[in-house]
């Protein structure tokens, strides 16, 4: 992982399903487990809702809060 993957999970937006429109970061924990257990999609969405995951997933969310003010 490097910074800018940081950085993407507050300015990228989901582009499908459910939570279409939403930023990548502020998806809910159960849609990203949901996609730990089925199969993350494949390419650059995939990796980064995979790494939101396990950011979540270790309480690490506080981490993205100063990338939000920019």
């Amino acid at each position: 992982m490097n910074p800018q993957d940081l950085e993407l999970l507050v300015v990228t937006i989901m582009p499908y399903g459910k939570y279409k429109g939403r930023l990548i970061a502020d998806l809910p924990g159960h849609y990203l487990d949901w996609f730990a257990r089925s199969g993350f999609p494949p390419g650059e969405i995939g990796r980064l809702l995979a790494l939101m995951r396990e950011i979540d997933h270790n309480g690490l969310s506080h981490l993205l809060a100063p990338l939000r003010k920019r």
